[in-house]
């Protein structure tokens, strides 16, 4: 993890990108809580990376998008008994 909150708020940012990975799961990958991720990109990023910020912004808008249908899979598969 990067020293400073602004390195740490760039490889989120990055890692999402690159992944497509939802807040939850860049959480889970860097040991951080889901808070802090998206406080790291909704109100710090903006301020240090603009352009990095808008690409985030897209995949962060398609995750908001599709997680009423992983919500969905997720209780299916909860109910069939699936891990």
């Amino acid at each position: 993890m990067s020293d400073t909150i602004e390195e740490r708020a760039c490889e989120l940012a990055v890692y999402m990108i690159e992944t497509g990975a939802t807040v939850r799961a860049a959480a889970r990958h860097f040991g951080i809580s889901k808070s802090t991720v998206h406080k790291d990109l909704q109100q710090r990023l903006p301020q240090y990376n603009r352009s990095l910020y808008e690409k985030v912004r897209q995949v962060l808008d398609i995750n908001k998008q599709q997680r009423h249908i992983r919500g969905g899979i997720a209780t299916r598969k909860k109910y069939k008994g699936e891990s």
